[in-house]
């Protein structure tokens, strides 16, 4: 018997109009990634490249938002539900050759790849399988009923559901996440309906279709495991933002992260974090961040997409963006570094310091109050307090060259582009037009004049 191939098929089309916001659902974030970004996470393991995606509202935001998708996004133009996103997008499941569709919501951030085996296990017995969940408050999510022996017979969106039709209420509900037996279901999804007080088509009819046809379903039951469960508020998204990161931190505790205060730390799904680093809260690290062995990450700092090397130091209330700073360097307390900013080997920079595309060398200082932007210091060089440099003259940037062990002065603006030789040193006050040779001072600036003060009688 040949071996089943599974494409997954993610749902995210809709705007959610709970959410208040103009943006694709699942382009909300938690912890700085869209929603969609846990759902592709939990996908990728199992399912490698077989992951199709229905996008519709906000499309153009989706596709900026993961460019390495486009080529695997399905257009639903209008959306009028679920059941209707299947039937756009079934002509391009049926291209890849896949004998099952794995359907699931992008708006199931908590989704694991451990609960999501547990339906493919049912690959083999069910032309249509669904995961169900029994949580505290059945919400909106779609109702279960069962028949004689326990037998599934439907699910009912919560709008129609009636208990003088349908049953009881078991408190059991449609976690929204399917395992379809292409040729024996895709033939039922002409028969999809929208008599409904929505006036959508259900993908939750096909449980009742599959039933009538006398196909195999089943439903997985997995207790109140919250992590099927969909984002469609505000305060559904902030449990899960809440739930997702105490898991983050408690995970990075148990392999060796010392965090203070943890309660107060927020760090990414995509951070890496090497045991025997420490992290002082409150403190947020987010997008592809790395963090090595016997760094310090000091309190109240907003840091992402940067490296920081064994022995760093980064101290108090800073902002850190797409920056690399190496081993034994200290930065802060409220130091700015922007993209492409790098610190090299035992790099110091102190409060109120800005660094823009520059690169600061071995042993180099900027102390405080300046701002270096498409600059390069050389190793062992000293950046007064005050130190601009003018990169940009409303038109184009340039660059300013700082060489080894150079001495610029405090309240000195290097006007770029310009050189400071190896060695040179810049007198204090100076504005700075003309490359400085190696090993020469450089002054700039008006020669002082005393006149006699006139005093009040």
């Amino acid at each position: 018997m040949p071996k089943n191939v599974i494409t997954a098929l993610v749902l995210a089309a809709g705007k959610g109009t709970r959410m208040h916001s103009q943006k694709a659902k699942v382009l909300q974030t938690i912890m700085n990634e869209p929603m969609l970004h846990y759902v592709y996470a939990a996908l990728t393991p199992i399912m490698k490249e077989r992951i199709l995606t229905v996008i519709g509202h906000d499309a153009d935001g989706v596709k900026t938002a993961f460019p390495d998708m486009c080529d695997r996004f399905v257009m639903q133009e209008q959306q009028l539900g679920t059941g209707h996103a299947l039937q756009v997008a079934w002509d391009a499941v049926e291209k890849t050759g896949a004998t099952h569709c794995l359907v699931i919501n992008g708006d199931t951030p908590l989704v694991t790849v451990e609960a999501l085996d547990r339906l493919l296990k049912a690959e083999n017995c069910c032309d249509l399988a669904f995961m169900t969940i029994t949580p505290r408050e059945t919400g909106e999510f779609g109702r279960v009923v069962r028949g004689e022996g326990r037998k599934i017979t439907a699910i009912v969106e919560a709008k129609d559901f009636d208990m003088a039709v349908h049953g009881p209420v078991t408190g059991e509900v449609n976690a929204g996440i399917y395992l379809l037996k292409i040729n024996t279901i895709g033939p039922l999804l002409s028969r999809l309906r929208n008599d409904n007080k929505s006036g959508e088509y259900y993908i939750t009819d096909l449980v009742e279709l599959a039933v009538e046809e006398g196909l195999s379903v089943d439903g997985v039951q997995c207790g109140n495991d919250i992590s099927l469960m969909g984002i469609n508020s505000p305060r559904e998204l902030i449990t899960a933002e809440t739930a997702l990161r105490r898991q983050v931190v408690d995970d990075l505790i148990d392999s060796g992260v010392l965090i203070h205060n943890p309660d107060t730390v927020i760090i990414g799904p995509r951070v890496k974090v090497e045991p025997g680093a420490e992290i002082f809260g409150h403190c947020e690290i987010y997008g592809d961040s790395f963090v090595a062995t016997g760094a310090r990450m000091g309190s109240y700092s907003y840091i992402t997409d940067s490296t920081f090397a064994t022995g760093c130091d980064v101290r108090q209330f800073n902002h850190i963006e797409g920056a690399e700073v190496g081993e034994g360097c200290w930065v802060g307390p409220y130091a700015r570094l922007r993209p492409g900013a790098k610190l090299e080997k035992d790099a110091r920079v102190g409060n109120f310091v800005e660094m823009k595309k520059a690169t600061l060398g071995e042993c180099a200082k900027a102390g405080h109050l300046t701002y270096l932007g498409d600059t390069i210091v050389g190793g062992g060089a000293n950046i007064g307090a005050g130190t601009i440099t003018c990169n940009y003259d409303g038109k184009n940037k340039f660059q300013t060259e700082i060489g080894e062990g150079a001495f610029i002065g405090s309240n000195t603006a290097l006007v770029a582009p310009v050189t400071v030789g190896k060695n040179a040193l810049v007198g204090a006050g100076s504005t700075i037009t003309k490359d400085v040779p190696e090993n020469q001072a450089g002054i700039a600036r008006g020669k002082q004049i005393n006149i006699k003060r006139r005093l009040k009688k």
